[in-house]
């Protein structure tokens, strides 16, 4: 199978999201990537910035279902994966299915929720399958979780746990618009084709349907990788590994995530072959949120983004 075929889908969904997203271009490109791969995706943005309108616009442009939890500190794991009812009538327990049966799900705000709500999502984000009652059911095939987290709000939230972050294939930081796009939104909004006014009316189209997508998702097999970049991916996960400044590094679930999204990458720039640039471009969002830091450290202000950037310098790159 040539990598043609997924090309042209990756061109015209971001083609299609550009008219209700204005000026998120790495941010479209990331959650595509992280969709055409087969995982999941953190999003991390102040409020106001267009992160539900993000997840729903890609649902419409994907042919995809959509649906949304508000996660709270008082949300139980049943409001997540459903629960067995007893039904008087037909004197038998009947399942009534929780938002996470479905395609595209945001999970908004899931720091605001504890740990043992959180961890509901681990078998659904991994196996792609929930247990209720002793009783597990398949979901979808292209289930995909957005999670979104608030960076500057700290009051009444509580940390992801590591082994979720892990399942997590790359985190988006989604910052506030330039002049020139916030001055396009306000544009906007002063007549009838506001971004959410545009979603509701049509003005999206679906370039391919649920069916496609997992058919698509095998054209990335097409996508050369050549043995040294190989290498290269496998020295700059393993790096994190032995940075004095890191705590606990990337695992190899890392690298199979970096390997993905860089053939991903590739396709979205129309190219049947990775370069180090699409490693390179990807690492901090691939391994930023998998890394702890040492305390000392972290006191000293020291960043990830700094981190990183330093294990790309000591890395040798590839000619």
């Amino acid at each position: 199978m040539n990598a043609e075929p997924i090309k042209e889908v990756l061109t015209r969904a971001r083609a299609e999201v550009r008219k209700v997203i204005i000026g998120q271009e790495d941010v479209i490109d990331k959650a595509l990537i992280a969709i055409f791969t087969g995982h999941h995706a953190l999003i991390e943005g102040v409020p106001g910035v267009a992160k539900t309108l993000l997840v729903r616009t890609l649902a419409r442009v994907l042919g995809c279902e959509f649906n949304r939890i508000q996660f709270t500190p008082d949300l139980m794991p049943a409001d997540i994966t459903g629960t067995s009812v007893f039904n008087m009538k037909t004197n038998e327990f009947t399942l009534i299915k929780g938002p996470v049966f479905t395609t595209f799900l945001l999970a908004d705000e899931i720091n605001r929720a504890p740990a043992k709500t959180q961890s509901a999502l681990l078998q659904a984000m991994q196996e792609r399958k929930v247990t209720i009652d002793r009783d597990t059911h398949v979901l979808s095939p292209n289930f995909t979780v957005f999670a979104t987290q608030n960076p500057v709000e700290y009051e009444g939230t509580y940390p992801l746990p590591e082994a979720q972050k892990d399942r997590f294939m790359l985190k988006v930081s989604m910052s506030t618009p330039d002049r020139a796009s916030e001055l396009e939104l306000a544009r906007r909004m002063l007549g009838d084709n506001s971004p959410e006014e545009a979603l509701a009316a049509g003005a999206v189209q679906a370039v391919i349907s649920a069916d496609d997508l997992s058919q698509l998702r095998h054209a990335l097999g097409a996508i050369t990788v050549r043995e040294e970049l190989l290498a290269y991916i496998v020295d700059v996960v393993r790096a994190t590994r032995e940075n004095e400044s890191v705590l606990v590094g990337s695992g190899p679930r890392a690298t199979q995530a970096l390997l993905l999204a860089s053939r991903a990458n590739a396709a979205l720039d129309g190219r049947d072959f990775v370069t180090p640039d699409d490693v390179r471009s990807l690492t901090e969002a691939v391994l930023g949120h998998r890394l702890v830091l040492r305390p000392e450290y972290e006191i000293e202000g020291v960043t990830i983004a700094e981190i990183v950037g330093k294990i790309l310098e000591q890395v040798a790159v590839p000619r």
